[in-house]
């Protein structure tokens, strides 16, 4: 194994930074090069996904696994949360609701679609004992663990110190 020092060097000088203008430049030629796409050019801000992913806060305490979702303006009745092993799914959709205005033309930067999103629960949850409330936006799943699977300290102990050798006098 080679371990080198670190040494105060920016991170973007020498090899990585010729390795990201390579990449920059590869993804320029397959954007703008119509050969390689079969006569056609890609918008790059086309590619984007037209879902959206909510994001979580995962926590844990001794006595369960806390999963706060953000989905303002999916109702409950557009969730669904399912456990599976020890893997928990939270889906849903969030509809676009059709909006009018005359005379201006303005942006839309709102997100809407399915989404879908899965946790692996550690062994110690007791999948059968999770609950889930919503308050203002925020779906909040608390997951208890089992009983007796609070995690218990190890001591560590000095392995074999050298003995000292101690002078006899006579």
């Amino acid at each position: 194994m080679n371990i080198s020092l670190w040494n105060k060097r920016d991170p973007l000088t020498g090899e990585l930074a010729r390795l990201r203008d390579e990449v920059d430049r590869t993804f320029d030629r397959f954007f703008k090069d119509p050969g390689l796409l079969g006569g056609r050019a890609i918008d790059p801000l086309g590619l984007r996904a037209e879902t959206w992913v909510p994001p979580l806060d995962v926590s844990e305490t001794d006595s369960e696994v806390t999963i706060r979702a953000e989905v303002p303006g999916v109702p409950t009745k557009d969730l669904d949360i399912t456990v599976s092993g020890h893997t928990l799914n939270i889906a849903g959709k969030k509809e676009e609701h059709e909006e009018k205005q005359t005379g201006n033309v303005y942006r839309s930067e709102r997100r809407f679609g399915s989404f879908f999103r899965s946790i692996d629960l550690p062994d110690t949850v007791d999948t059968d004992r999770i609950t889930a409330e919503s308050d203002n936006g925020i779906v909040t799943l608390h997951a208890a663990k089992k009983p007796g699977a609070k995690p218990r300290h190890v001591d560590i102990k000095p392995m074999n110190a050298p003995s000292r050798k101690v002078p006899v006098t006579t």
